[in-house]
């Protein structure tokens, strides 16, 4: 699986890049080139444009393969992350050229859902196989922890906490927006 590549892998990708190995490129979009549209047209809803943030996406990698830090995190993760903030600066770009001032909110608001749903998808497939099988059987199949214990091969109270473990994961997906402070003394009575 592309989540299960080991930071040696990324970092020989990294080299292989940095000598202009055409197939390293190659092997790089296979692997990761569905997340890349996937995101992109998450946040932007357009096939077309998916394809070209994809595109632009892969055109820096391959030119900036230096700007890659293993200590940063995975292969997966940076070129995730580049995909993202080039369609919500793609998104941006569009809505302050067609002169769309009143709906600011509605744009942060569909790059906010689009980046919990990038950070759940993450989540998701990163997590230990067991508890992404739990979540699958809970959430596909629609089963309750005993029918996913039966299912799973373990007691229902380990399904019971794999599926709890796997939720409060899945959580963090969200981080909710910051909300406006009021002014010190505002809303007190006197």
């Amino acid at each position: 699986m592309a989540n299960d590549a080991p930071p040696r892998w990324d970092r020989r990708m990294q080299q292989r890049l940095a000598r202009g190995e055409a197939a390293a490129l190659g092997e790089l979009y296979d692997r990761f080139a569905s997340l890349v549209h996937h995101l992109a047209h998450r946040v932007l809803e357009d096939e077309d444009a998916a394809d070209r943030i994809t595109r632009e996406v892969y055109a820096y990698v391959w030119e900036n393969p230096d700007a890659y830090d293993p200590k940063q995190g995975s292969l997966r993760s940076w070129i995730a992350t580049l995909a993202h903030r080039q369609a919500v600066h793609r998104l941006r770009s569009q809505t302050a050229g067609d002169g769309e001032g009143g709906d600011d909110v509605a744009v942060e608001e569909r790059i906010r859902d689009a980046s919990v749903a990038a950070r759940a998808d993450y989540i998701v497939t990163s997590m230990p196989a067991p508890l992404r099988a739990a979540l699958e059987l809970a959430y596909f199949d629609r089963r309750d922890y005993r029918q996913a214990a039966a299912a799973l091969g373990v007691t229902e109270d380990e399904a019971r906490r794999r599926l709890r473990l796997g939720l409060q994961l899945l959580s963090t997906a969200y981080v909710p927006p910051p909300r406006a402070m009021a002014p010190p003394g505002y809303g007190r009575a006197l």
